[in-house]
C-alpha cells in the first residue's frame, strides 16, 4: 500500500474535486490511499490559509514516516513564502519521500532538490481533474505513486533532469532556493503569459543556466493576445536566448498546464523511487 499524504502550500481546492479524485483512487488503484489534510480547504486571502498554517501542514506531511509520499494540491502562488522554512524543519522522514506536483510547486521541488531532500517530482496534480480531461492527468500521478514508470516523459535519458514553470524558475535563479544545475536537461513551459513576458523570462532564466546540458521546451499555453505582434515563437524566443548563452536547444517536451502534462523525475528518471 503506497499512502500519499494531500496538503496545499499554495491556494486551495475544493471539496468537491477531491472527492472526485479521491474516487478515482479508491475505484482504480486500490494500492493508493490518499489522506487529505483539511488545510487544503482553508481561505486565506489568496492563499490555502495563512502562511504558518500551510508551512504547517507541510510539515505534518512530510515528516510523518507513515507516508510514503507528500502530493501537492495545486499551484497558483504561495509556495515560496514557505519553503526555506520548510527546509529546515524537515526530519529524517522526508528524505525518503515522493513529493509530487508541478507550477508554483517547483519552488519546493526546486528547493528540496537543492538540498537533497526526499525525491521531487514534476507531475499532475489534484487539481488538474477541473481541466477538459482532467481525469487522465489525475490517473497518471496515481499511475506513478503505483509504480508504473510508463507515464514519464518519452525524453528522458542518461542526463539528469529537471522540469519547471517557466516563470518559477526565473524567480528562482539568484535565490537560495535554487539547485545547481550543471549537467542537467532543463524542461520548461508556461500558461497565459504574453510572448514579450516569455522572452523577459528566458533572458533571465537562461543567464543562469551555465553548464547545463540543454533545454526542451514544454507547452506554451493560453497566451494572451497582444495589442501588436511580438514577431516570434516560443520556440523562436527559446532558441534565441539558448543561442545567446550557448546552451543546446534539444526540441520538445511533453509537459505543460494540461492533461497531457507528463512526469519528470528530478535527476536520474533510472533512479526515480518508488512510493
Amino acid at each position: 500500500m503506497h499512502r500519499i499524504a494531500i496538503c496545499a502550500p499554495s491556494t486551495p481546492i475544493a471539496h468537491e474535486d477531491v472527492a472526485r479524485v479521491t474516487a478515482i483512487a479508491q475505484a482504480e488503484f486500490p494500492d493508493v490511499e490518499l489522506h487529505v489534510h483539511p488545510q487544503c480547504f482553508q481561505s486565506d486571502g489568496h492563499f490555502a490559509g495563512p502562511d504558518e498554517m500551510r508551512l504547517a501542514a507541510l510539515l505534518e506531511c512530510a515528516n510523518d514516516p507513515a507516508f510514503d509520499g507528500v502530493w501537492f494540491a495545486r499551484g497558483g502562488y504561495g509556495a515560496c513564502r514557505i519553503a526555506e522554512e520548510a527546509l529546515a524543519k524537515l526530519g529524517p522522514a522526508a528524505k525518503e519521500k515522493l513529493f509530487l506536483g508541478y507550477s508554483d510547486a517547483g519552488y519546493l521541488l526546486g528547493a528540496l532538490y537543492r538540498e537533497r531532500i526526499g525525491h521531487p517530482v514534476h507531475g499532475p496534480m489534484p487539481n488538474d481533474i477541473v481541466r477538459d480531461d482532467g481525469e487522465t492527468a489525475v490517473r497518471r500521478a496515481l499511475s506513478f505513486f503505483s509504480d508504473d514508470r510508463s507515464c514519464l516523459e518519452p525524453s528522458l535519458d542518461h542526463h539528469p533532469t529537471v522540469a519547471f514553470n517557466l516563470m518559477t524558475l526565473a524567480m528562482l535563479c539568484g535565490t537560495r532556493l535554487m539547485p545547481g544545475l550543471a549537467g542537467h536537461v532543463v524542461m520548461v513551459e508556461e500558461v497565459s503569459e504574453h510572448l514579450y513576458a516569455i522572452d523577459r523570462l528566458f533572458f533571465h532564466a537562461t543567464a543562469h543556466l551555465g553548464g547545463v546540458a540543454g533545454l526542451r521546451l514544454g507547452r506554451i499555453s493560453d497566451v494572451p493576445e497582444n495589442d501588436r505582434p511580438f514577431g516570434a515563437s516560443p520556440e523562436e524566443i527559446a532558441r534565441f536566448w539558448c543561442e545567446r548563452h550557448a546552451i543546446h536547444f534539444l526540441g520538445e517536451a511533453d509537459i505543460g498546464h494540461d492533461c497531457a502534462n507528463r512526469i519528470v523525475p528530478f535527476g536520474l528518471a533510472s533512479e526515480a523511487r518508488r512510493s
